[in-house]
Parts: C-alpha cells; structure tokens; sequence
C-alpha cells in the first residue's frame, strides 16, 4: 500500500487494515521507507533539471496559537527547504536541506550530477558559479518554458510530494521529512513499474539495513543505519 498508492498511506489506515496498533503501523511504514532510499554512486547526465522548495504548514489550517508561534512572516520562515535534481524523462534525487545558500545547493549537484550535463535552474543566485556545467538559467518572473529550459519536471515532483504530505500525512516533522522524500522519490523513480514489480524490488533492499525504534524517535544515540 505504501509503495503503490500514489499518495501514500497513513498508519491509522494501516492499524484499521490489518490489526496491528497505529504505533506499530507508524514503525512498520518507516522501516519500508528505509528499504524505499536509494543509494548509489551513480550520477545524472544530459538535461537536469534542478530546484528546491518549501516543506511546511499551511497558515489557515492552524490553530492561532500555533500560527502565531510557528509562522513568523512570509515565504520560508517556518519552513523546511527540500532540493532536487532531476534528469530529463528519468530520474530524481531530492533531499532536505539547512539553507538555499551556494555552498549547500552545489555540493548536492555536484554530488548528484555528471560534470558537463545540461544544468537548467531558475534565477536563485545560489546556482551562480556552476562552470563545470552547461547551465541555463530560466527567469520565472519572465517565462516558465524557453525551448527546451525549463524545470516543469520538478514541478510535477513537488506536487506530488506536497498532495501526500498535506493529503495524507497531515503534519511532518521536520526530524523525519527526509523519510517522506525518500517514499515519493522511489514511487517517482519506479513509475513504470507495476504494483507487484515496485514491492519485490523495495524489499530486495530491505537487506542489511535496520532500524529501532529507539533511533526512530530519537531517544539514542546510535546513528542509524540510513544516515
């Protein structure tokens, strides 16, 4: 369910479905995310898109208390910022980060993509400086689309991710937002897959990795197994 719905699963739906306590199903879900990371030395190459954007509660939907605490101003203040990259017709890798500054931002293409791709960006100056890199820059105050530059994929991907946090999750933390990014980017990546096909290859990389629930909630200090 959690692999094949397009929105994902909540656990309370798991603990109704199959009997187990929501506490459990909370776990469970987790432990199929964990198999759902990629990881791979593998790069992008040809047209990437890359981008970011902003992960948190909507104003309206709180309580003022909340919304006089959590909100302070416009844009990201309060939020949580997760960046991508995407290869044409392929691929995405996306991931939280700290800040939008240059340092970050380039660090994950750099990581992410092959040097002398097609890097198409929008007009954040944090993506000035990327000279290994064909780099197109398309302005969105101006146009969304110029011929083939644009970043509309990620556009696409960000709804998606937006929809299952907002539709089904409800409320994430931010100590597990990258958990919940690593679910939509296995569905994105595995599209073409059928429902039988997705869950066998999700479990095959399910081996080696292991995590408590005690690293899970935070309360030790043994690193787990994904970061």
């Amino acid at each position: 369910m959690l692999l094949n719905c397009k929105n994902g699963v909540f656990s309370w739906e798991i603990h109704r479905a199959i009997g187990v306590t929501q506490k459990s199903a909370w776990f469970m879900l987790h432990r199929i995310r964990l198999a759902a990371q990629n990881k791979t030395f593998n790069k992008l190459a040809g047209e990437v898109e890359v981008d970011e954007t902003f992960i948190g509660g909507k104003a309206r939907n709180m309580h003022a208390d909340k919304r006089e605490e959590k909100i302070h101003g416009r844009g990201p203040d309060g939020k949580t910022i997760v960046a991508a990259v995407l290869e044409l017709g392929g691929t995405v890798r996306a991931q939280v980060c700290r800040t939008r500054r240059k340092r970050e931002l380039q660090e994950m293409i750099r990581e992410n993509v092959e040097a002398g791709s097609e890097v198409f960006t929008d007009a954040l100056k944090s993506y000035d400086g990327l000279n290994e890199f064909q780099h197109q820059v398309i302005d969105h105050a101006q146009a969304y689309v110029r011929g083939s530059v644009h970043t509309n994929g990620l556009e696409n991907f960000w709804s998606l991710l937006k929809r299952s946090i907002h539709g089904t999750y409800v409320s994430v933390e931010p100590f597990h937002l990258f958990r919940y990014v690593d679910e939509q980017a296995f569905r994105y990546n595995n599209r073409n897959m059928n429902d039988i096909q997705r869950f066998v290859f999700a479990m095959r990389h399910i081996v080696g990795r292991r995590l408590t629930y005690k690293q899970l909630t935070g309360k030790t200090a043994e690193v787990p197994d994904e970061l």
